[in-house]
């Protein structure tokens, strides 16, 4: 029986896309390259709607980008590339929550202690506290002009000093930075830290960034029979021409 040929409106209707979307998506290579009829019209098959259902399910919890380089090695049959993005991509969800855990456990600590007393005459320089952190001094100027850092100046020199409190605030501005929180935020949350009487508006951040992180890996899972779907039915139909090239 005859393959059933689709057109880009078949495929964009069932997602509701638009028919330039789905093109697009070709012209990325996101779809197998479309036959063309006589007249220059696309022409797609049930391999092209396998393989959009697979993208639009894995774009939820992967990204575009990185779901566009998945489709791309399965299109090539580069299984190592596509299983790395997968694995690279579930490690990366792995460190993010450990991020959380560490930076939950650091303000469960720094509420329980007492506030640090200031005291100008001690602290790190901007280059001792990048080294520390393992940053380049900029990014620490970067979180000062944000109202984020407050070092104080020597006043012979007018180096910048940063005593406990602030050391305290650039390793949580640190770790907020790798859990994906923009500047703004981390402002108000580590605003909120130096109040010391907002916990359950940090907690509501915590809770927040826990629930993004359980929603993604809920999407993962989710794309993962769209993404096997494509997969299986694309081995099948070269085992399919192998065995028709050997009758």
């Amino acid at each position: 029986m005859a393959a059933r040929t689709l057109r880009p409106a078949d495929l964009a209707r069932e997602h509701g896309l638009s028919t330039q979307a789905v093109r697009n998506y070709e012209d990325e290579g996101i779809l197998p390259a479309a036959e063309r009829s006589d007249a220059g019209y696309r022409r797609y098959s049930e391999a092209h709607a396998r393989a959009l259902r697979a993208f639009l399910a894995l774009r939820v919890g992967y990204g575009h980008q990185t779901s566009a380089a998945m489709l791309r090695a399965a299109h090539r049959g580069d299984e190592a590339a596509l299983f790395r993005l997968i694995d690279q991509a579930h490690a990366d969800l792995l460190h993010e929550r450990k991020t959380l855990d560490e930076v939950a456990a650091a303000l469960g600590t720094l509420a329980a202690a007492p506030r640090p007393v200031e005291d100008r005459s001690h602290g790190l320089t901007i280059g001792a506290l990048a080294h520390r952190l393992g940053m380049h001094p900029a990014s620490l100027r970067k979180w000062e002009d944000a109202g984020i850092l407050r070092p104080h100046r020597e006043r012979a020199t007018g180096y910048r000093i940063y005593p406990p409190d602030v050391v305290r605030d650039a390793h949580l501005t640190r770790q907020l930075r790798r859990g994906g929180y923009p500047l703004p935020r981390i402002k108000l949350f580590v605003d909120h830290l130096r109040a010391v009487g907002d916990s359950d508006d940090l907690s509501d951040v915590l809770e927040e960034w826990r629930t993004r992180l359980n929603r993604r890996s809920r999407a993962m899972l989710a794309a993962a029979p769209h993404l096997d779907a494509y997969l299986s039915a694309d081995r099948s139909a070269e085992r399919d021409v192998a065995a028709t090239e050997h009758e």
